[in-house]
Parts: structure tokens; C-alpha cells; sequence
């Protein structure tokens, strides 16, 4: 398929009308001195749009964004948006890196470098990938499916025809966090001759073969289920309505801004290692162009129906079966989910696993020199394969 090249480029029209909207807010009371604990908090949201309207300049986030090398390319009936930055190196590994939600490409762009020119930070150029960093379908400027069934599974078998039909690549690397840590891994598991490896920050899918015949939780397994148990009941509630009704939800976050500003920055002070100030890991710039991203692409509602996809669609391994693909696996401490090694062995062929001191569940945002580094690290092996 035809490899397009694309540049980002918002209407000054789609921008006024943010403006007048967010001008317009109509804002919720808030019980005084509760913090964070209901949700959003009302001073903080009202700081973060102040800027938003006086501060925050999306032109120059644009330009920011098209210095990197966009494309788009038709993959099943959808036109993909993705990065693709050629390798700065003697051999670069061809490299696939995916987000999840309520991520975006922009997550990656700080990663990017790193990875295709190592050596102008602190690398060797030998690690250096050909970097292809895609937005899913229906997230960002990539097209919205108008059919049932885009989940992780699905989006593996585009990704992986991305790869080796559009851009010609007979072998290569991926690597995912959130939700692309379910496609890498089906990617491992669905498309192993095509791959040197996997490498993952989460490994909630798939879930693994618990039944007769498996060997009985260790401790530390047991006390993750448990831990997962708690986090659902504590932090659990836009999974289960974006996973149940996320057309009901749609409606008001793609109609105020302020409205999908706060569903978005509230995860990434949850799951963040920021200790409760969502600015110690990411700028008021950063926040403001992930959710800008989704409000000018219209795609807050098809990126939550990927989790009533994927729950309608559930991976469950069978007794023996493990994601063939070599893995690399790198566990930061606010991740959404703490697995003990034993958890991932149980479905992947680990061959690395690296607990890291510092970072949460936005990894290549929130700590990219840490995750950059494991990641070279792991491919390393595979350079002459």
C-alpha cells in the first residue's frame, strides 16, 4: 500500500471554536478541601484552562510535532497516522512502538530520538531502530473503524502488515505499553516469524492458563491478583463504563473540552510516579497537546470503544501455550498493575526483566532515557540475527 507523507495541520477554525468553548465552561461545584478525592480537582482544573486559553500555544506544539517524519498508509480499509524515523547507525533494527489510552503518538516523541540516533544521547549507534511509532486506529489521526471488533488482537494483524507489506520490513522489533502491550504481545504471539522480539511495560493480556494442571500461585502472584482486585475497586470506574457504555460517555467529553480534560489528566496523575503533583512528571505543554490531540481529531469516543472491544474479545491462553516471541520486560513502580517475574513467565518466554527504580505507566513520557536504555539493551542480541 501507498506510504503517504503527512504533515499536522489544524484548522484555525477548530481552534477558535476550542477557545470559545473552553470561554464558555460551565464549571461543577466541589466539597472544600477534598483534594483529589472525588476526582479532578476543581482548583487545579481551573489553572490548568487559564492556561490552556492564555499560555498554551498549539501552533508551536504543532511545528514541535511535524519536525519528526509523519506518514499515513492504508492498512485493512484505514488510513494509519504513524512516525517512522529512520535509524542514525551502521544496522538499525526496524522498530515498532505503540501507545495505549489515554495515550497517544505524542507519548513516544520523546523516546523517538533516543532510539533511532542513540548516539547523540549518551548511546552507542550501533542500537540504533528505524522507529515506527503509529497512533491506534481510532486515536488521533489515524482513521476510525466503522465496524465492530477493533481490539488488540485485530489491531496486531494491521501492525504487522504495516510492517512487512507498506513499509517492507521481512523482520522486526515491537515494543508497547497499556493497550500496546496487548497488541505487542499478540503481535509475539500471532506474527512471531516476523519478529526479532517483544518488549513490554505491562503484561495484562493475555491472561494466562490457571487451570488444571498449572502450577500453583506463589505468594507474590496472589498477592497481585489481590492488588489488581483493590486497584479495580479503587481506580476501576472508567474502565468498566468505557468497557460497557462508552458511547453514553462520549457525548459530554467530546463536547467540552473542559470535560475531556479532566477525564485525561486525572489518569496521568493516578498512574504517574509524581506523588500526587501530576507536574513533577509532565509539563502544562505535554497534558495540554495529548488532550488537544484528542479534542481536534474527534477521537475520544472511538478510543474508549477499544476497551469494550477488548472485553468482548478476551485472550486467554490455553494449558502450555506461551507468546513464542523472546521478551524483554521492563516493571516501573506506579505501573497500573505489579507483577512478580514468575506471573510473566507464565505466558511469555522471558529473557529480560528489569525492575526499575522510578516512573509509572507512561513510561516513554514519564522516564524515556530509563525505558530507551532496556529497550537497547534487549534488542542488542538480535543485531546479527
Amino acid at each position: 500500500m501507498e506510504v503517504r507523507p503527512f504533515t499536522i495541520a489544524v484548522e484555525d477554525s477548530v481552534l477558535e471554536d476550542l477557545r470559545q468553548r473552553l470561554a464558555d465552561t460551565r464549571w461543577p461545584d466541589e466539597i472544600p478541601n477534598t483534594g483529589w478525592d472525588y476526582g479532578s480537582n476543581l482548583g487545579y482544573m481551573k489553572d490548568l484552562v487559564e492556561y490552556w486559553q492564555t499560555d498554551f500555544d498549539w501552533r508551536k506544539q504543532e511545528a514541535k510535532l511535524n519536525v519528526f517524519d509523519h506518514f499515513k498508509s492504508e492498512v485493512d480499509g484505514l488510513d494509519i497516522h504513524f512516525i517512522h524515523e529512520k535509524g542514525k547507525g551502521p544496522n538499525p533494527i526496524p522498530l515498532i512502538i505503540t501507545h495505549g489510552w489515554p495515550s497517544c503518538f505524542f507519548e513516544m516523541t520523546k523516546i523517538i530520538p533516543l532510539l533511532a540516533d542513540p548516539a547523540s544521547h549518551g548511546g552507542d549507534e550501533g542500537d540504533s531502530f528505524d522507529v515506527v511509532a503509529p497512533s491506534l486506529p481510532g486515536f488521533g489521526f489515524s482513521g476510525h473503524s466503522q465496524e465492530r471488533g477493533m481490539e488488540v488482537q485485530r489491531v496486531a494483524d494491521m501492525w504487522n502488515k504495516l510492517m512487512t507489506q507498506n513499509l517492507g520490513y521481512p523482520r522486526f522489533a515491537a515494543q508497547g505499553g497499556d493497550i500496546g502491550s496487548g497488541v505487542t504481545a499478540r503481535l509475539g504471539f500471532a506474527h512471531s516469524d516476523s519478529l526479532f522480539g517483544i518488549h513490554l511495560t505491562s503484561i495484562t493480556r493475555p491472561t494466562p492458563y490457571l487451570g488444571p494442571g498449572s502450577r500453583p500461585l506463589t505468594d507474590a502472584e496472589q498477592a497481585l491478583i489481590t492488588q489488581r482486585e483493590k486497584w479495580f475497586d479503587d481506580e476501576g470506574g472508567y474502565n468498566h463504563i468505557q468497557g460497557t457504555k462508552p458511547q453514553t460517555l462520549a457525548y459530554g467529553l467530546n463536547d467540552s473540552p473542559v470535560g475531556l480534560a479532566s477525564w485525561i489528566v486525572e489518569k496521568y496523575r493516578t498512574w504517574s510516579d509524581c506523588g500526587g503533583d501530576v507536574e513533577k512528571s509532565y509539563t502544562k505543554d505535554e497534558l495540554l497537546t495529548i488532550v488537544t490531540i484528542y479534542w481536534v481529531t474527534h477521537t475520544i469516543s472511538s478510543s474508549t470503544r477499544m476497551y469494550y472491544e477488548n472485553q468482548k474479545n478476551l485472550w486467554v491462553m490455553e494449558q502450555n501455550q506461551k507468546v513464542p516471541a523472546p521478551a524483554g520486560m521492563a516493571m516501573f513502580p506506579q505501573e497500573i498493575s505489579k507483577p512478580p517475574k514468575e506471573w510473566g513467565e507464565r505466558s511469555y518466554d522471558v529473557q529480560r526483566w528489569t525492575e526499575m527504580t522510578k516512573g509509572g505507566h507512561f513510561a516513554a513520557l514519564e522516564e524515556p532515557q530509563l525505558l530507551a536504555e532496556d529497550v537497547r539493551a534487549f534488542f542488542r542480541r538480535f543485531r546479527n540475527t
